[in-house]
């Protein structure tokens, strides 16, 4: 038994080529807009980590983190409303083993505030260890951006041939916050501020060779 095809010629429909294929284009082109749009927005709201060090200091070891941080207006309007905003640095250095569970070996948390003051119209960044004082809040995000000889903790032994698995991720911490704001905060994104988290593998630092890496 022979099985034939026969093409079917179908006449053009004009209308679908003046009307519609130029209204889809034209709705394409709308949404390549509308999302470009949304990149550079998300972009301008979110906090990327650049630069990491990390070197050998009296015994310990310390970091330095180069990062920028820009908030978006439901932030900056919480500021204005006399909310200080926390945020956090974490860094962790796991030393992962096959044959039991990861041990984290060394661990640094950061934790610095940002607040306005309506009063004297300053910003003002609040750590343990310094205050200082900004005119602009662009000035005051440049400086919570730069962490600098924040001294790490040591839980395990150190084995300096071995490879350790590094983390660091920035974050608003929202649990600072007043309870009304933690609630509004739930599950909206224009609350949801951090970095990605980054992961690399390393050995430790030494005096003659310190740690450094580019981040986003």
């Amino acid at each position: 038994m022979t099985v034939s095809f026969i093409p079917c010629c179908k006449k053009p429909d004009r209308y679908i080529d003046r009307v519609k294929l130029p209204y889809a284009s034209s709705v394409f082109l709308w949404l390549i807009l509308f999302l470009l749009f949304q990149a550079t927005t998300a972009q301008a709201q979110d906090i990327r980590i650049q630069n990491v060090n990390l070197v050998t200091a009296g015994g310990g070891y310390e970091i330095s983190v180069d990062s920028e941080i820009a908030l978006n207006p439901t932030l900056e309007q919480a500021l204005e409303k006399g909310i200080v905003l926390y945020f956090v640095f974490k860094f962790s250095l796991v030393d992962v083993r096959w044959y039991w569970l990861d041990d984290e070996v060394v661990r640094g948390k950061y934790r610095v505030g940002l607040r306005y003051y309506a009063l004297t119209r300053q910003y003002h960044l609040n750590h343990a260890s310094f205050s200082q004082s900004f005119n602009t809040l662009q000035e005051a995000l440049v400086v919570l951006g730069r962490l600098r000889d924040f001294p790490l903790t040591v839980k395990s032994e150190l084995k300096q041939d071995a490879d350790y698995i590094a983390s660091l991720r920035i974050w608003l911490d929202l649990t600072r916050m007043p309870k009304p704001f933690q609630v509004e905060a739930l599950g909206s994104s224009r609350w949801n501020l951090s970095s990605d988290k980054l992961e690399w593998r390393m050995k430790l630092p030494t005096p003659e060779q310190p740690f450094q890496m580019k981040g986003q």
